[in-house]
């Protein structure tokens, strides 16, 4: 089981992007059932998968 999981770990590293944001950059996010935002919109099918851009404060 530990070599299991030591092995799928080390595939999603590998495969993992770091993302480096400076204040000041802007950002969209991704709009999701889970995030709780898709669950508040109607119809699936006719809503943005993003929303913004918000700027990085801290």
């Amino acid at each position: 089981m530990k070599a299991s999981q030591s092995h799928q770990k080390s595939y999603a590293d590998k495969r993992r992007k770091m993302w480096n944001f400076k204040k000041g950059d802007h950002v969209f996010l991704r709009v999701t059932s889970t995030t709780g935002m898709g669950r508040a919109l109607k119809s699936k099918k006719l809503t943005s998968r993003f929303i913004g851009p918000y700027q990085i404060s801290k």
